[in-house]
């Protein structure tokens, strides 16, 4: 099997732009009214909600590699490192450097992509580890190599560019990412160079570790800087949601130049993440003003169990809520429980669904 860098036209590329004439459609449509439902929040509203993306896009990078980070851990060095309220302490302090990195790209999103901008980042992301040493490509004459199952029955999918290319390899990414010149009112330009810019850093594969989180890192950085602002999405969330579905297209485009359906999946991803992100704004703005209209209402039992029914988000408190949950939540008694619920739903809070012992009760919320 030949891999892409291997072919003597690498790394020229070949694609059909029109296969994704619909999805720019549909991105510039979502991206254009994100946009708008961001500018009308006060200046403190949107803050929060850049901050928020943040986090899920440093905790679903990281997840994607199979590391797992608390959210509050990840959320209070995001704040520690922006310098929003009082210094919090980390439990794990590997959350910190993903963390870091994500206010980096956000911060940085216009400056020129450079090596040394991308060792940065690495050195960052790698800041607290002992095995890792940041902002330094790999090394050694083991070729580097993508495999996955058990001892004896390795399978190997890709193979990346020896070590002793690397840096003539990166030299010739970021002149290429240089010249692919890309402007908010050229969308497809800037979708396309995203998808290209990801898959290519990716199959060169400069380091010994941390490459997806780094090469998902520049995509959000390239479709910031094209688009002239700051992502408000989260585009790991979406790829970590099928993430056989990344790998399998990753690996295919990872075997040709001619990469059509590569750059199609990779932007019906990013017009999923616009799509996930703009319900995901306007429940965020909903939970808002829910509260505001009832907080006052409520005993702090019933607050409690709201706040945790709310933190579930668009997905919604899986089976409701039910008068078992809310004594578990609440530590209270079964009477008590059963009064908290009516009264709730007298106040119009909940509605019951269902009688009986299969009581439940949802949030009314728009």
């Amino acid at each position: 099997m030949m891999y892409n860098w291997q072919y003597k036209n690498w790394p020229q590329f070949e694609y059909d732009a029109s296969a994704i004439d619909a999805i720019v459609l549909e991105f510039a449509a979502e991206t254009g009214e994100v946009k708008g439902i961001i500018d009308s929040l006060p200046s403190d509203f949107q803050q929060e909600t850049v901050l928020q993306f943040m986090i899920d896009e440093a905790i679903k990078t990281s997840e994607i590699e199979g590391e797992y980070y608390s959210r509050k851990d990840v959320m209070s060095s995001i704040k520690n490192r922006l310098g929003m309220g009082e210094t919090t302490q980390i439990r794990d302090i590997n959350a910190k450097g993903i963390a870091e990195l994500m206010v980096e790209v956000c911060e940085h999103f216009a400056s020129p992509l450079t090596e040394t901008l991308i060792k940065d980042w690495h050195e960052v992301l790698f800041a607290k580890s002992r095995a890792i040493l940041g902002g330094a490509y790999r090394i050694g004459d083991e070729p580097m190599v993508i495999v996955s199952g058990g001892y004896g029955k390795e399978v190997v999918h890709y193979e990346a560019p020896p070590s002793k290319s690397i840096p003539t390899e990166m030299e010739q990414f970021v002149a290429w990412y240089t010249s692919f010149a890309t402007s908010p009112k050229d969308l497809k330009a800037a979708l396309i160079k995203t998808a290209i810019a990801h898959l290519y850093f990716e199959s060169i594969h400069p380091f010994e570790d941390g490459n997806g989180r780094i090469g998902r890192a520049i995509a959000d950085k390239c479709l910031s800087e094209s688009l002239g602002r700051p992502l408000v999405m989260s585009l790991s969330t979406t790829i970590e949601q099928n993430k056989k579905a990344y790998y399998d297209a990753l690996q295919l485009a990872q075997q040709s130049l001619e990469i059509t359906d590569w750059i199609v999946y990779f932007c019906e991803t990013m017009l999923a993440a616009q799509q996930y992100a703009k319900q995901l704004i306007r429940f965020t703005l909903s939970k808002a003003k829910f509260l505001d209209a009832h907080r006052g209402q409520l005993s702090e039992r019933q607050l409690k169990v709201v706040l945790k029914m709310l933190d579930k988000g668009i997905a919604g408190f899986e089976g409701g809520m039910t008068a078992k949950k809310y004594i578990a939540i609440t530590k209270t008694s079964k009477a008590t429980a059963t009064r908290d619920l009516q009264d709730l739903v007298d106040k119009e809070v909940f509605t019951s669904i269902g009688a009986g012992r299969s009581v439940r009760y949802e949030l009314v919320i728009d």
